[in-house]
């Protein structure tokens, strides 16, 4: 009896010391990751993600305007090709924010292509017009411009808006944001299945 007891002590230690691995392996948590700002123009859709790591304040900035739906039904009132398109300005001509601004925030996301970075007037001024870039603009890292997020998915659209005509900087056709919300909190239809 005395080896059967001994196996079964050892054996019982051995599930315990297992057990506490998987525990530890298992208690890990996972990366949190960006989210995804699905963006929804008259010209096609756009999915944005927001860096927290590169720009925290801006990002949130942006994801709080998102999450109050400021940019549905605003436009891209700005084009300037091999540059930059410009929207998030609720008076439509370059000159309206949200009716507060945030203090400038130095950011690690290069201003490269498809970086959407934070338009302003003068220091501090930031508040809810945005830029998409359409090619690499590295100037712009030491100026004092934010980048924030970058796009994901559908550049092409971006690109599409930037080609259309124009009267100097303001695209003929209106380019409207049809809604902008965050992956997979659109709305949900309800149904009578259960």
């Amino acid at each position: 009896m005395n080896r059967l007891n001994l196996a079964l002590v050892i054996m019982g230690m051995l599930l315990v010391t297992a057990s506490w691995g998987a525990e530890e392996k298992g208690s890990k948590s996972e990366p949190k990751k960006n989210p995804i700002v699905v963006m929804e123009t008259n010209f096609g859709t756009l999915e944005i993600e927001l860096l927290f790591d590169a720009a925290p304040n801006t990002a949130k900035n942006f994801l709080d305007l998102v999450n109050k739906k400021f940019y549905n039904g605003l436009t891209f009132h700005r084009i300037v090709p091999d540059f930059v398109i410009q929207g998030g300005d609720p008076k439509g001509d370059g000159t309206g924010g949200p009716g507060y601004s945030i203090k400038d925030e130095k950011s690690t996301q290069a201003e490269v292509r498809g970086t959407l970075g934070m338009a302003k007037s003068g220091p501090n001024t930031t508040g809810s017009q945005f830029y998409i870039n359409l090619k690499d603009n590295t100037r712009l890292d030491g100026m004092g411009f934010c980048g924030f997020a970058k796009v994901v998915k559908g550049m092409e659209v971006a690109d599409k808006i930037s080609m259309l005509p124009r009267i100097g900087e303001t695209p003929k056709e209106k380019v409207t944001i049809i809604k902008a919300y965050i992956k997979n909190t659109a709305p949900q239809v309800k149904t009578d299945k259960k």
